[in-house]
């Protein structure tokens, strides 16, 4: 795409569709009548600086999710571009990125998880994400084991 702002209507339009159906998702969680084993959501994309665009959201959605069910197990998987928002040396960069993931991790009990193999890719190594940040091997498959520990998947991006 040449003309930047035929990019940004493109970039619009998709978190538009990418909101709604997170919301549907959240939605449909509250109206079930028992309580899932757990939620996970996923974060996948190429863009800088989304974590602290979503979790702003995601932590407002989780305490409503608690809200519903109490003490539902939480996790959050974040296996694109993204994540390196969280690396120790982005800290200043993505201050709010930071202080969220810090809070939901120490408070309120959710798991961060970000892909090492992914890391590895950019030559990013485990220690160079803070201690409230999980780095598991790869990101897809935790989601698959989050899956199959009957954990509702709500899909962000990509």
């Amino acid at each position: 795409m040449r003309h930047p702002s035929l990019k940004i209507l493109v970039l619009l339009i998709s978190l538009l569709a990418c909101s709604a159906a997170w919301c549907s998702n959240v939605e449909s969680i509250l109206k079930m009548t028992e309580t899932p084993s757990g939620v996970v959501f996923e974060i996948v994309s190429d863009e800088d600086g989304l974590l602290s665009q979503l979790l702003p959201t995601i932590k407002t959605d989780i305490k409503r999710l608690r809200n519903r069910f109490p003490g539902l197990p939480v996790a959050i998987v974040t296996h694109g571009t993204e994540q390196f928002d969280l690396t120790s040396n982005n800290r200043d960069k993505e201050p709010t990125a930071h202080k969220l993931v810090e809070e939901m991790v120490n408070s309120d009990n959710v798991d961060v998880h970000v892909c090492g193999t992914h890391a590895g890719w950019y030559g990013v190594s485990p220690e160079d994400f803070p201690d409230y940040v999980d780095v598991t091997a790869a990101g897809p498959a935790q989601i698959n084991d989050y899956e199959e520990m009957g954990y509702e998947l709500i899909v962000l991006t990509d």
